[in-house]
C-alpha cells in the first residue's frame, strides 16, 4: 500500500523531521553569508551618519578585509546545529497539528482545500478550527514556533557571538569551545538571553505559514501538484510579510544575546567589592534603542535581512515540500 494519505501519524512525524532538516540544512549553507552581515548590522551599536557607522555594503568589505572570506561563513558550524534542529522539530510539530484535526501535511500533493475530518461527534459538533483553516495554521504555528524555540535558543545565541565577534576579542575556536566559554564566563543563563523576544517572535510564523497555505490555495491549478515556481513564489511572498511585520523583535534579541555580563563581577581581583553590571532587559532595551538611535534602529538590517530570509525560506520550503512528496510514495 504506498497511498501518501493513508500513512498514520507517526510516519509524517519522522518525514516531517527528515524533510525538515534537510531544508533547513541546504538553507543555511546557502545564506550563511548574508545571515553574517545581517547580524552584524543588527548588533551595530553606530548610529547612521555617526562615525563607525557601517552599512551594507561597507559591512561586506570590512569582513572581506580582515576575515577573509572564511569570514562570511562565521557561525556556519552553529547555524546548522540550530537549523537542523529548529525546522526538524518546527514541521514535525505543526504537520502534527494539523494531521491531528484532519488536514495534509506540508508537501503532501492532495489538494489542501479537501479536509479529511474524523467522524462527526455526537449531536454533530465539529472543533471551529475544522471549518476554518486559517485559525489551524495559526495554532499549528504558534505550537511548532514555542517548540522549536525553546528547544535551540542556546544555539542560535552561540551563532550570534561568533558572527558578531570583534578583532580585539578572543576567538571562539569552535561551537564546542563557544559553549564552554559561554557557560563559564556567563552561567547557564545565558544560553537563554534573548529567549523572550525570540518567544514575541512567534508571531512571524503566526504570519508566514497561514498566509503560505493561503497562497498555495490560490496558486493550485486543479488537482496538479504545485510546480516549483509555484511553491517558490508563494514562500518568498509570505516570508517578505511577515519579516516587514515583525522584524523589530530580531533586533532587539540580537542586542540581548549579545551582552556580555560575567558571573563574578562583585569583586575585583585585589578583594575589593565594586558595582555590579547589570545588562539591560527586553524593555530596557527597547527603549535604550528608540532614545539613542531612533525608531529606525528597530529595523536595522531589514534589507540585508530580506535579501536572506526570502531566499532562505524559498529554498527551505521548497526543499521541504519535495522531500516530503519523495518520503510520502515510499510503501508504509
Amino acid at each position: 500500500m504506498s497511498s501518501s494519505s493513508s500513512a498514520p501519524p507517526s510516519r509524517w512525524s519522522v518525514n516531517s523531521i527528515i524533510a525538515g532538516a534537510g531544508g533547513g540544512l541546504v538553507a543555511s549553507i546557502a545564506t550563511c553569508p548574508l545571515d553574517v552581515v545581517k547580524t552584524k548590522l543588527q548588533a551595530q551599536r553606530s548610529i547612521h551618519g555617526q562615525p563607525g557607522y557601517l552599512g551594507i555594503v561597507d559591512t561586506i568589505k570590512y569582513i572581506g578585509k580582515h576575515d577573509g572570506f572564511r569570514g562570511y561563513y562565521r557561525g556556519l558550524g552553529p547555524t546548522i546545529l540550530g537549523y537542523l534542529p529548529t525546522w526538524a522539530i518546527y514541521f514535525a510539530v505543526y504537520d502534527g497539528v494539523k494531521t491531528h484535526f484532519g488536514e495534509a501535511p506540508l508537501g503532501e500533493d492532495r489538494d489542501p482545500r479537501e479536509r479529511l475530518y474524523p467522524a462527526a461527534q455526537a449531536k454533530g459538533y465539529q472543533p471551529v478550527m475544522r471549518e476554518h483553516p486559517w485559525s489551524l495554521h495559526i495554532l499549528s504555528a504558534m505550537g511548532a514556533g514555542m517548540a522549536s524555540t525553546v528547544c535551540t535558543t542556546p544555539l542560535w545565541v552561540i551563532k550570534t557571538r561568533f558572527m558578531t565577534q570583534t578583532r580585539e576579542e578572543t576567538r571562539y575556536r569552535h561551537t564546542l569551545d563557544a559553549a564552554r566559554t559561554i557557560y563559564r564566563t556567563e552561567g547557564f543563563s545565558a544560553f537563554y538571553r534573548g529567549l523572550l523576544p525570540s518567544l514575541l517572535g512567534i508571531t512571524h510564523v503566526t504570519v508566514q505559514f497561514p498566509l503560505y497555505e493561503h497562497l498555495k490555495v490560490v496558486a493550485r491549478d486543479g488537482d496538479e501538484p504545485l510546480h516549483t515556481r509555484d511553491i517558490l513564489l508563494c514562500s518568498a511572498v509570505s516570508k517578505m510579510v511577515a519579516s516587514i511585520v515583525t522584524y523589530p523583535h530580531e533586533v532587539i534579541r540580537t542586542r540581548l544575546q549579545t551582552q556580555r555580563r560575567p558571573i563574578d563581577v562583585g569583586v575585583s581581583s585585589d578583594g575589593m567589592i565594586k558595582p555590579i553590571q547589570r545588562h539591560a532587559g527586553l524593555w530596557q532595551t527597547v527603549e535604550a534603542l528608540v532614545l539613542k538611535e531612533g525608531w529606525a534602529s528597530l529595523y536595522k538590517g531589514l534589507s540585508i535581512n530580506l535579501l536572506r530570509t526570502v531566499p532562505n525560506s524559498a529554498v527551505t520550503m521548497l526543499t521541504y515540500e519535495l522531500l516530503m512528496r519523495q518520503l510520502s510514495t515510499r510503501t508504509v
